[in-house]
């Protein structure tokens, strides 16, 4: 018996959110996200009952802006158990490993339920510690009398409020990606990071931390001194905190980048085999696997910063080649700070003093970090073309089943393939690069709101995608010939 015969049984029978069975709306579309992002709000902004708030550490506040949870709410764990699953899958299935054909509709039942398996395991693993260490999620004692159950039965408690929010989080990404306009995870990702940028552009004292527009309204008021910019410390009062100029520079420079990279393209002409005059282009974007891989390559990251926080909090003995960490719960020397991305300008700049370890140290950090964000941005590009139907052979059947063909070769889907592999394969590699070299670079200089750069371009790369999706949902609910062509009937 395969593991297939044998898992079929639990697998199948994993819950789904049912595919409408014909077309949906665009009204209808835009009420469903606008109301899944409505219970994402809220959901981020309730407490676990039982927590002790205001108390413990959020080791992922780094990872806040791709992660898309919020630190102390039910969301804890974001979505990188839905990340780390599809990290799983896709190397499990690129090394041919689960023997799993995509096309066949009872292995995409199979895979389907193992994926949600996957992400249902990741939340318990990635929950538990949080929550039974004692470090992230305290829980508060007097609840525990209260109740009569006990710190640990407070714990447990807490632990089924926030597998519970990872849960539904797993299943509002399924309602936006079958019911809705885009994918769930990347409505989740705009939401996160928006926030962050709005607040740090208008937020005010009275709010928490001062925003942009705060701190140049008190620079023209004569509330805060600048000083001279052809001094040091003026210069640097301009550049950083309170001016933010390069700030402001960083995050206008990546929007500009990234809506500048959509647009580049190869488009390689199409024409139809029997409707003569009607033609067509399959564009090959610069970015072409979108920055999405982006999320796997830095989830990858915070799963390793996060065991080498848990080795530090419960082994006492953990050898100082591992990693020594500070008071803050960030490493400062050892493997596990090399592995540490660098997210703020203080993280690097030690002729600022704000940098933790010496210069060399930081140099190789850097290098680690800009080499990790390089090849593994390349690498996950293309397990990602690969695994979403996005690669030649995919391509080609896709063109050959529309009825559309090359104008100047022969109507044959190996003739479209090796055409398709001219392109696709060096755009991938190029692209996926160029978005972790864009993403590193962001981080060293900062952004307003202190998002980092890998959030940032995410934001801005979905957004503008999905601007693409509502204008191709408009044209279709005006054309309905244009459904069918599609296959969106």
């Amino acid at each position: 018996m395969s593991w297939k015969e044998a898992a079929e049984p639990v697998l199948s029978r994993m819950p789904v959110v049912e595919r409408p069975a014909g077309h949906v709306p665009f009204r209808r579309k835009l009420t469903w996200t606008a109301g899944i992002l409505v219970v994402y709000f809220f959901l981020t902004n309730i407490n676990p009952f039982g927590l002790a708030v205001g108390q413990g550490s959020d080791f992922f506040g780094q990872f806040r802006s791709v992660l898309a949870g919020s630190s102390g709410s039910l969301l804890q764990v974001g979505i990188g158990p839905i990340v780390t699953a599809s990290i799983v899958l896709q190397l499990l299935g690129g090394a041919n490993l689960l023997g799993l054909d995509t096309d066949d509709p009872r292995d995409q039942v199979l895979y389907q339920g193992l994926q949600k398996l996957l992400v249902i395991i990741v939340t318990a693993l990635t929950a538990a510690p949080m929550v039974f260490t004692g470090q992230f999620l305290p829980a508060d004692p007097a609840v525990g009398q209260a109740l009569g159950i006990g710190t640990f039965g407070v714990k447990s408690l807490i632990f089924a409020q926030i597998f519970v929010g990872g849960v539904l989080l797993l299943f509002m990404d399924e309602i936006v990606s079958k019911w809705g306009v885009g994918s769930g995870v990347g409505l989740f990702i705009i939401a996160a990071v928006s926030q962050q940028i709005v607040g740090g552009f208008f937020s005010f004292s009275a709010l928490g931390a001062r925003g942009f527009f705060a701190n140049w309204f008190a620079i023209a008021t004569g509330g805060t001194q600048l000083g001279s910019p052809f001094t040091s410390a003026g210069l640097e009062s301009l550049l950083f905190e309170p001016g933010n100029i390069l700030a402001l520079f960083t995050t206008v420079f990546i929007f500009g980048i990234v809506v500048y990279a959509e647009s580049v393209r190869v488009e390689i002409p199409l024409s139809h085999a029997r409707v003569k005059g009607a033609r067509g282009r399959f564009p090959v974007k610069l970015i072409y696997a979108s920055v999405l891989p982006m999320i796997l390559v830095r989830a990858l990251q915070a799963n390793i910063q996060f065991v080498g926080q848990l080795l530090s909090s419960q082994w006492a003995g953990m050898p100082g080649w591992l990693g020594v960490y500070g008071d803050q719960g960030q490493p400062t020397s050892g493997l596990f700070y090399y592995l540490n991305p660098i997210q703020q300008p203080q993280q690097w700049m030690w002729f600022r003093g704000t940098a933790t370890g010496e210069p060399w140290m930081i140099a190789l950090r850097l290098a680690i970090d800009l080499t990790f964000m390089i090849v593994g941005g390349a690498i996950f590009a293309i397990f990602w073309v690969e695994t979403t139907g996005m690669g030649p052979e995919a391509t080609a059947k896709q063109i050959q089943n529309s009825g559309m063909q090359i104008p100047g070769f022969r109507r044959n889907r190996q003739v479209v393939e090796k055409v398709m592999e001219r392109y696709i394969p060096q755009v991938t590699v190029i692209g996926g690069a160029l978005v972790g070299f864009l993403a590193v670079m962001a981080n060293l200089l900062g952004t307003i709101g202190q998002v980092s750069g890998t959030g940032l371009l995410l934001a801005v790369s979905i957004t503008y995608k999905l601007y693409e999706e509502i204008a191709e949902e408009q044209l279709m609910e005006m054309h309905p010939m244009m459904r069918q062509m599609f296959g969106n009937e």
